[in-house]
């Protein structure tokens, strides 16, 4: 359940977008997945390089990605908080990827930041933030802790 402070109905907005989101995932859609981004969308993923720029970008990125899984992506959202306001919102949570790829099983968490900007009555995201924590030991990635 989403903890939110906000203008009414714009955290419920924000959160339907996310929503969206997931079922986008399942379906392996780029379309219906990136349909709430802005052309000018920045991005810093979990994979390199380090940073994303654009709607084009962002939707290369998820064919290359979506193209490694046999079946569905499954996405599960916690944590999700919102504090959103009349035309500005920004909302953080913890995603859990599953499926199965070409390289096996995959079971991930990645922590995600995700900025909107409300234009014409809708909510269109201009900044997105991924990452997962790392062992200082080792430098490797920590993707399969639990929350």
């Amino acid at each position: 359940m989403p903890s939110a402070t906000s203008t009414p109905n714009s955290g419920d907005e924000v959160r339907h977008v996310i929503d969206q989101w997931v079922n986008a995932l399942h379906d392996r859609d780029v379309t219906a997945r990136t349909s709430n981004y802005a052309s000018d969308v920045l991005l810093f993923d979990v994979i390199n390089p380090l940073q994303h720029r654009g709607l084009d970008a962002l939707r290369s990125r998820l064919i290359a990605w979506f193209s490694t899984f046999q079946g569905p992506v499954g996405c599960e959202v916690r944590d999700l908080t919102i504090s959103a306001g009349d035309d500005v919102a920004f909302c953080h949570m913890l995603n859990r990827f599953s499926g199965t790829t070409a390289g096996g099983p995959l079971d991930m968490w990645v922590r995600f930041t995700v900025g909107f900007h409300k234009v014409e009555g809708r909510w269109s995201v201009t900044h997105e933030h991924a990452s997962v924590p790392f062992d200082a030991e080792t430098g490797r990635a920590s993707i399969d802790l639990q929350p």
